[in-house]
Order: structure tokens, then C-alpha cells, then sequence
């Protein structure tokens, strides 16, 4: 099974990286773009695992290392393959 980990800064945060972004859009003429949030995307391969467990596993690294939560919030998904 395939899980995609999604992790952004929790909103208050200052996002510099996703500002500059935002500027850089709107020097190429998308002004409708109004604000720019940058985060990651992971993609773990679990095996062996039933759903449930997995679930748990995934939450349990975000926690610890793939998210940092005092700042970041994170979300996952799980794909059956």
C-alpha cells in the first residue's frame, strides 16, 4: 500500500518561500492570485500492514519526524495497490 503524506506550515505562520512564490506570479501578470502557501508532499510505501495499523504507523511518523507540528499541520492518504 502507497500513502501520500501532505504537510504545510499551520496557518500564522510566516511562509516566506510561498510570499516569494506569490511575487514571482504576479511579475508574470497572474494577479489573481491573492496568496501562495508552500508545503511538502511525501510518498511512503507500506507493507504488511492492515489498514488500521497503518493508519497509526503514518500518524506516528508525522508526529516524530516527516511534520513538525509545533508549526507545520499534516494530512495522509492512504492508496490500496
Amino acid at each position: 500500500m502507497k500513502a501520500r503524506v501532505y504537510v504545510t506550515l499551520k496557518r500564522g505562520v510566516l511562509d516566506p518561500q510561498g510570499k516569494a512564490v506569490c511575487t514571482s506570479l504576479h511579475q508574470l501578470g497572474y494577479r489573481e492570485v491573492t496568496d501562495v502557501r508552500v508545503g511538502k508532499c511525501m510518498e511512503v510505501t507500506l507493507g504488511g500492514l492492515p489498514r488500521r495499523e497503518a493508519e497509526q504507523r503514518l500518524k506516528a511518523m508525522c508526529e516524530k519526524l516527516l511534520a513538525n507540528p509545533v508549526i507545520e499541520d499534516y494530512r495522509f492518504e492512504i492508496h490500496e495497490e
